[in-house]
């Protein structure tokens, strides 16, 4: 069973198509604007039309690590390329960073040595066309990159919208120019660059942030969860961890509970069945499924149950007790704690935990382990 599917090539090719037309987009404006820039004497215009050809470049980029990430799982990289989209991503992060810093040096320089622009009605109408063409290019951009979970997509949209707002402050720049005299545009561009500077850092700790790993989607966790509470012998779902490879591929392990009668040629079968609706309905790959018991045949053990869960729910930051299993005959009990990441000290907070259960069984031999909830 692999974890990649006929969607992948799909939501490849629309990543591509809508790349392409970004860089068709982004170097016709790029002419265009270099064009009434250096006629008219505008940086603003001609800093416009690096950004255009900036963003053609990180269309560029894109379809370059889209068609890397698909490349099939080899045996020096078992669980594919999808992460390479994670770093397009991040690189078109950088050079929007760079595109600001650019922007903001170039306008700095103009407002110490000013140069006088000399606008005419084409050069407007030329900016103004800019201004609706980056509007509409950055939402549709964006908008497939929301719906085909692409960051690299949602960046050069992002980027896009920028440019949008760039363009506008100089078309409003060219206008006053005109009216009063006072030229503005190289105040605006230094406005405008550091809003660029600042989105720039934003995307790149974003991407930063996924390349580390960051915690399940409460709304997909629930999903699984649901899943695999539809067979009947599963009492539990408990410590889903999932290993992102790339956007929507995951490997990942979770825990079930079962009655300590369920069979262990039932649970082999279970654990596969589990295994094949997941992938099949959540497109995630699990490669592991531990197995907690319910103790079944001590009328005792419910109860004990209840008391130990008073215990340790009652301390603020743990949110959870469970695996839990109680031997009444033996004096043993074991269980796991998931404490919240809200906790200072969540060593500590176990420590006391299982201190106070100690002290309501003390001739019980107790093993709990400290849970991290993923």
């Amino acid at each position: 069973m692999s974890n990649y599917t006929q969607d992948d090539t799909s939501r490849g090719r629309t990543i591509v198509r809508t790349s392409i037309i970004g860089i068709c987009a982004n170097v016709f404006l790029a002419a265009f604007k270099a064009f009434v820039g250096l006629l008219t004497n505008s940086i603003a215009v001609v800093l416009d039309a690096v950004n255009n050809i900036s963003d053609a470049a990180s269309s560029l980029i894109t379809i370059i690590g889209t068609r890397l990430a698909e490349r099939a799982p080899d045996k020096k990289h078992p669980f594919g390329y999808g992460r390479i989209e994670y770093l397009s991503a991040m690189v078109i992060s950088v050079i929007v960073l760079y595109a600001g810093i650019t922007s903001f040096v170039e306008s700095v320089k103009k407002i110490i040595a000013p140069a006088v622009p000399e606008y005419n009605i084409a050069a407007l109408v030329i900016i103004a066309v800019g201004v609706v063409v980056k509007i509409v290019l950055g939402r549709y951009v964006k908008a497939v990159g929301v719906k085909v979970n692409s960051d690299s997509l949602v960046n050069s949209g992002e980027d896009a919208t920028l440019d949008s707002i760039i363009s506008a402050s100089t078309f409003v720049a060219a206008i006053i120019y005109m009216v009063s005299g006072v030229s503005l545009e190289a105040w605006l561009g230094a406005i405008i660059s550091l809003v660029i500077v600042k989105a720039g850092f934003e995307m790149i700790r974003e991407t930063i942030s996924q390349l580390l790993g960051e915690n399940t989607a409460p709304e997909l966790a629930e999903a699984i969860r649901e899943n695999v509470l539809v067979f009947e012998e599963v009492r539990g779902v408990y410590d889903l961890v999932l290993h992102n490879y790339g956007p929507d591929t995951y490997t990942g392990s979770l825990h079930i509970e079962v009655d300590d009668t369920c069979p262990a040629t039932r649970i082999d079968q279970l654990t596969r069945e589990i295994t094949e609706s997941v992938y099949l309905k959540n497109n995630i790959l699990l490669t592991a499924i531990g197995i907690y018991t319910k103790n079944t045949h001590d009328a005792g053990v419910n109860e004990i149950h209840d008391r130990v869960s008073e215990i340790v729910l009652a301390y603020d930051n743990v949110s959870q007790i469970h695996g839990f299993y109680a031997d009444l005959k033996e004096k043993y009990m074991r269980f796991d704690t998931v404490i919240s990441f809200d906790e200072e000290d969540r060593a500590a907070l176990f420590n006391r935990v299982i201190d106070e259960v100690r002290k309501e069984y003390p001739d019980y031999r107790i093993v709990a382990s400290l849970d991290t909830e993923f």
